[in-house]
């Protein structure tokens, strides 16, 4: 099974890239370096150029494989969201109650992130700073509609639907199942951040982890009853 998994590859819209960087050893670095640079100076200083020196490489070496430093945060977002739906897959199945399959979903989405080695070149726990701190300028843009269009946020969604179906099994009455999927996403980020950077407007802390207020907000939204 460990060998299964070291062969795993997550799949990016190919709209996103110019040439796949996981052909590649250089590729592999420029989103593996790439990701670690944004992490330590912010998407705004990020710059291809800068991206070249760190790699050792000429910048339009980078040009190659990425048309802007905007389809490169879109690419690693998307990776993100489809590292997220590999764990889910993974954990969840097998699991036949629904209420537990459910809340077990919830917990892997907004558990804190450790590096995951079964993928190498990338630094998830890095990649998920940026996720938290730099994500929502992927989409916050006037070519949304369009970027959605081009599938640019299919793997979100698909992720969004799969806990949107979850929830349904729970609670077949219950009316806002996208609404609720799409909040537990979006909101474990954003109380990520809280909890990070403005600690006085957030519960959530060290000792009230945010996968255990999503857990409670879900069981009373929905009126589960957990067995024991």
């Amino acid at each position: 099974m460990d060998k299964l998994y070291q062969n795993i590859n997550i799949s990016v819209n190919s709209e996103l890239f110019l040439k796949d960087p996981e052909s590649s050893e250089l590729g592999k670095k420029i989103v593996g370096q790439g990701i670690l640079l944004i992490d330590d100076i912010g998407f705004e200083k990020f710059t291809f150029k800068k991206l070249g020196v760190k790699i050792k490489s000429n910048e339009s070496s980078i040009y190659r494989y990425f048309e802007n430093k905007h389809k490169f945060l879109v690419y690693i977002t998307n990776w993100f969201w489809g590292w997220k739906e590999f764990q889910l897959t993974m954990s969840t199945y097998g699991i036949s109650d629904s209420n537990e399959k459910l809340l077990k979903a919830i917990e892997v989405i907004t558990h804190p992130v450790v590096q995951d080695f079964r993928f190498q070149h990338i630094n998830e726990v890095a990649l998920n700073h940026i996720i938290i701190n730099e994500s929502s300028k992927s989409y916050l843009t006037k070519e949304v509609e369009t970027d959605n269009k081009e599938g640019y946020f299919s793997i979100y969604k698909r992720l969004v639907t799969r806990i949107a179906e979850m929830i349904s099994e729970v609670s077949a009455d219950y009316e806002y199942s996208l609404s609720l999927s799409s909040m537990v996403l979006d909101g474990a980020l954003h109380q990520h951040f809280l909890k990070d950077h403005i600690q006085s407007i957030t519960d959530c802390s060290e000792k009230k982890s945010v996968s255990n207020y999503f857990k409670d907000l879900v069981i009373n939204t929905l009126k589960i009853e957990l067995n024991g």
